[in-house]
């Protein structure tokens, strides 16, 4: 099945005003060469510079508000895309960010992609923020449908980012709500959405480092409409480049440093 686009999504950790690791992020990302990528918590304008000069071949797109923290996007020209600033994905929540809906046109065929930076943290107010998000981007899956050109046939849905997928921690513990559940509530919604949450190449996508007390925790994930295919990375849809591929604590604590606590998520969705 022919490919109809590639795609990274990365969390590059307060992505600004460092001009040698700006150089290295952009190159790096650069290397993967995807048709279209996402960077998140960007929030420096050196960044602007180094992607222009490095990457020629791309437009881009951000998002804009009285958050700190932005989505870039960039898409291969020749790409047909159309970008949307979607504020309802901050849940009322002004300093949050918003969604960034990028629909793409790729052999006929249209592909709303959601790229989503969803609030951090296991407490109560981090965790409503989040879940209400999450409801809003599964549920903007019938939204779409609804609005479809042709509305008997399933859209080419997807959304992704940094979801933030921690759980809750609660004064009672016995009302905690571990991560997992937090992920198989995600998993339930989207089967009744008829979506499906992609699997990955490695079990996390964030870590702190070896001297961090917090473990290693699976937080970026791609939700996607269950009739669409991607290319297989050793049975796996979504392949966790970075940190999570290096071998020995010492290399993934020198690629943390270097590049970002996140590792990057690659993908390829096939024609639809």
């Amino acid at each position: 099945m022919p490919k109809a686009f590639s795609l990274a999504s990365w969390n590059v950790e307060h992505f600004k005003n460092a001009p040698n690791r700006v150089g290295d992020v952009i190159t790096l990302l650069a290397s993967l060469n995807p048709d279209v990528f996402a960077l998140y918590e960007v929030e420096g304008k050196d960044v602007f510079g180094e992607l222009v000069a490095k990457m020629p071949g791309y437009q881009f797109h951000i998002t804009e508000g009285p958050q700190v923290q932005e989505i870039l996007i960039g898409v291969r020209s020749g790409i047909t895309a159309f970008f949307t600033q979607k504020i309802e994905f901050k849940s009322g929540a002004s300093a949050m960010r918003p969604g960034a809906l990028l629909t793409l046109t790729v052999g006929g065929e249209s592909y709303p992609v959601l790229f989503l930076h969803l609030a951090s943290g296991p407490d109560p107010r981090g965790w409503g923020l989040r879940d209400d998000m999450l409801e809003r981007a599964l549920e903007f899956r019938r939204t779409l449908q609804k609005t479809a050109a042709d509305p008997a046939k399933p859209v080419n849905y997807f959304f992704l980012g940094d979801l933030n997928t921690m759980g809750m921690e609660y004064f009672f513990k016995a009302n905690n709500i571990l991560p997992d559940v937090e992920l198989k509530k995600i998993e339930a919604i989207a089967k009744k959405r008829k979506m499906r949450m992609l699997t990955k190449s490695r079990p996390h996508t964030w870590s702190n480092g070896s001297t961090s007390r917090y473990k290693p925790s699976n937080l970026d994930h791609v939700v996607a409409a269950d009739h669409l295919k991607f290319k297989q990375f050793s049975g796996a849809d979504v392949r966790v480049l970075g940190w999570p591929e290096e071998t020995t604590v010492t290399a993934q604590d020198t690629w943390i440093k270097r590049f970002s606590d996140h590792g990057i998520l690659y993908f390829e969705v096939q024609r639809a």
